[in-house]
């Protein structure tokens, strides 16, 4: 906090924005305001310019390596659950998966594309025995290598990984924004498109919302939106488990329950 003191001057008023990683802070002076954020990613730059997130104002580096970066703070509110069902969500989601730039940059980055055997591996591995001995759990590994060789996609694209309402931003001078862009992975779109419409679209309302994104329910896109969807759903629940978070973890297990009744 005092680096960032001595970065901008004594006549800001800085205060962590919250968040998990306590990186994140806002800075106040005189009506200004702006989101301050150490270590971003070079990937912040392309997603401003690309009008995914806030406007990037500046990047600075610390005495001790750290980097800086501030955007314009935007005045605004997450999407309601009702809402993900926009017309607008579908075409920001579209534009991030076909953007070129975006690609461009998580490659430079080093990012390599995320195959679906990479992630039943870390699935088979990385879970704790308490969480694989849950039926439900032992019910959707089963799920997930029955179907391996189902789901797979040529198609590669920038995939937020975190798409739910929490993440999107409607500004007062209605500007539509999604953040927190930490879990960024290229990979197949259905990553993305499974959680978003088994969360929030009603499945009758599907081949409308695909249609808005620019693509056709078959049987093959709804495998893979339920596969990815299904890994995503087992992950989660390992997260919450390791951190005594049982009530979220309980909700994740009664939602992996509910998807894997859907034939």
């Amino acid at each position: 906090m005092n680096q960032l003191e001595h970065l901008l001057g004594q006549e800001w008023d800085i205060s962590p924005a919250g968040g998990a990683t306590g990186e994140a802070f806002i800075a106040e002076k005189e009506g200004q305001k702006l989101f301050l954020k150490r270590n971003s990613s070079p990937f912040l730059a392309v997603l401003s310019a690309e009008g995914i997130v806030p406007k990037l104002m500046w990047t600075k580096r610390l005495e001790n390596g750290d980097v800086i970066t501030a955007q314009h703070w935007m005045e605004g509110r997450e999407l309601s659950q009702q809402e993900m069902n926009n017309i607008r969500v579908a075409k920001l989601l579209q534009k991030i998966h076909q953007s070129d730039p975006l690609l461009s940059m998580l490659k430079r980055l080093g990012k390599s594309p995320l195959r679906p055997e990479s992630i039943l591996t870390d699935i088979e591995t990385g879970l704790s025995s308490d969480v694989t001995d849950i039926p439900i759990i032992k019910q959707a590994i089963h799920f997930l290598q029955n179907n391996l060789l189902l789901i797979e996609c040529d198609e590669k694209v920038v995939c937020h990984c975190d798409v739910n309402h929490n993440n999107w931003l409607m500004t007062e001078t209605d500007g539509l924004f999604l953040i927190d862009w930490d879990g960024a992975v290229i990979g197949d779109p259905a990553i993305d498109l499974g959680i978003l419409l088994y969360s929030y679209v009603p499945r009758e309302e599907w081949n409308q919302w695909l249609a808005r994104y620019g693509k056709k329910l078959d049987a093959g896109l709804e495998m893979r939106m339920k596969w990815h969807t299904v890994s995503q759903l087992v992950l989660s629940i390992q997260w919450h488990h390791r951190r005594k978070r049982y009530e979220e973890r309980n909700e994740l297990l009664q939602k992996l329950e509910a998807l894997l009744m859907v034939s």
